[in-house]
């Protein structure tokens, strides 16, 4: 590819392909995938997980999920077009919850007994959500089509106006570098951040105290220490933010979602919180 062609076609390709809004914090983003294919990709890969994963018995467990997913789901409305939701409990220790685009939402047991609220469990259920709902992952994707794009169309150019080969290779690794460490994981880490919150709002709509999250991400991180106690990776290394920085954000956040779990509340949700 002929760099003068290279760089403009990138720039045209993102001048025709839409942004795409945030419905819950407005934020705009990059996105070249459609959302059909998103939601066709989240479908494919439940499906997957449920043949290789062992879906849980427990009748208690399945209704806890199912009901307080249900009143998610409800709140998100059309802020997720066509979903088709199932929620899906899965035998496992692992701490963790994940949904995919389409409304395909998995729990595993071992979250479940971490989360012992309806309140922390929402919160959880709303931050994967709003994951979904934000449109991380095909950012994610999108934003490494057009990083490639640049690392290709840089390396080339490098090349062409240089006569020592090992220029180019030293470009892409600074580039890869610079990208990884400079956007990358900051981004990646702004979005747990805005999930974070939108799993805060989605579970106060819902009926759910918002101050759930906070008792939950407490009890992980005693978790972490207790398991694995010793020195963390550095924050700037790592895609989440570090616990207590995230603990702090979800705490500054509850003057927001405090006042929207009073006006939405109803009869006190069944089971906790």
């Amino acid at each position: 590819m002929n760099p003068r062609i290279g760089l403009p076609l990138l720039a045209g390709l993102l001048l025709l392909s839409g942004c795409y809004t945030n419905p819950v914090t407005g934020r705009r983003s990059l996105v070249l995938l459609s959302q059909g294919q998103e939601a066709q990709l989240g479908t494919e890969s439940f499906q997957q997980i449920r043949r290789k994963e062992k879906v849980a018995a427990d009748a208690g467990a399945n209704a806890r999920v199912q009901r307080v997913g249900q009143r998610i789901a409800a709140v998100v409305g059309e802020a997720l077009p066509g979903a088709r939701w199932e929620f899906v409990v899965f035998e496992s220790k692992e701490l963790n919850a994940f949904a995919l685009p389409g409304g395909k939402v998995g729990v595993y047991t071992g979250l479940l007994e971490l989360a012992e609220s309806d309140a922390e469990l929402a919160t959880v259920m709303g931050h994967e959500i709003g994951h979904v709902v934000a449109r991380h992952g095909a950012e994610r994707m999108s934003e490494a089509m057009v990083i490639a794009g640049v690392g290709i169309a840089g390396s080339l150019a490098v090349e062409a106006n240089s006569n020592d080969p090992r220029m180019r290779d030293l470009f892409a690794l600074a580039y890869g570098g610079g990208t990884t460490l400079l956007r990358v994981l900051p981004h990646s880490r702004a979005n747990e951040t805005e999930a974070d919150r939108m799993g805060m709002l989605y579970a106060a709509r819902a009926g759910y105290d918002p101050r759930g999250a906070v008792s939950f991400w407490r009890k992980m991180a005693a978790r972490k220490q207790a398991t694995a106690p010793g020195p963390r990776m550095p924050a700037f290394l790592s895609t989440h933010p570090a616990d207590e920085r995230r603990i702090a954000d979800l705490e500054a956040f509850l003057p927001t979602a405090l006042p929207v779990w009073e006006r939405s509340r109803g009869p006190a949700p069944t089971g906790g919180g």
